[in-house]
């Protein structure tokens, strides 16, 4: 049982608000010395991890263009775009990605969009642009919701179209526990079988994406009368 108590120094170190890294890896060492491990071997474990998830440390690259690019402008230019578009609402923007970020997902393009540097950056501005065109001005609450609705849909995209892809994690490890019970299977039969829950996925999402237009142009309709009565 003193191999669980890797599992002890995280939730205490994570109620302490200790820092992340040295709370992870001081219980990834106290679970390999229980474990009979050596200094050297746990060490060695390290080193191996970094290796294999060095691409990790390109996200630090990523974000300071991100930066850059919003520094200069890229929201206001995703807004003036969607300004220009006639008929743009945001439940079509936010539906005509979800089904990019789902086609794409599914050919294991998962990480060509996300929210650090595409929901942030570009399509939640566009959202909002096209929520103020249908509902005028938007009140604080309301500005978040629409936030919440572009990371929303990238999630549901990239979750339900992910597993299409037959070489992702999750359809190697399905099939992993399956043959553990005698149970033959390829990827590519798991895979095929994960297609109609990226459609129902896509088909309550974009219905939910509709309510949220009607929502938007009822109130664009309320304050269009309130400012004819005034």
């Amino acid at each position: 049982m003193w191999v669980l108590s890797g599992i002890v120094i995280i939730i205490l170190g994570f109620a302490l608000r200790l820092n992340p890294m040295v709370v992870i890896l001081a219980a990834a060492a106290a679970t390999g010395l229980a474990g009979g491990l050596d200094l050297h071997a746990i060490i060695a474990a390290f080193g191996k991890a970094f290796n294999e998830a060095r691409y990790v440390s390109i996200i630090w690259m990523i974000l300071p263009v991100i930066g850059l690019l919003e520094a200069h402008g890229l929201q206001e230019r995703a807004r003036e775009i969607i300004t220009r578009l006639k008929g743009a609402t945001t439940g079509r923007i936010l539906l005509g990605y979800l089904v990019l970020r789902q086609l794409s997902a599914a050919i294991g393009l998962t990480s060509i969009a996300g929210h650090a540097q595409t929901v942030r950056p570009l399509l939640a501005p566009m959202a909002e642009a096209s929520a103020e065109a249908q509902a005028g001005a938007l009140n604080p609450a309301l500005r978040d919701e629409i936030r919440e609705w572009s990371a929303a849909t990238d999630n549901v995209g990239l979750f339900f179209g992910e597993d299409i892809f037959l070489a992702i994690g999750s359809i190697l490890l399905m099939k992993g526990v399956m043959e553990q019970y005698g149970i033959m299977l390829e990827p590519f039969e798991l895979s095929v079988w994960a297609i109609p829950s990226a459609v129902a996925a896509l088909l309550v999402h974009g219905w939910r994406l509709r309510r949220l237009d009607r929502r938007l142009a009822a109130l664009g309709r309320a304050a269009a009368s309130g400012n004819s009565a005034a």
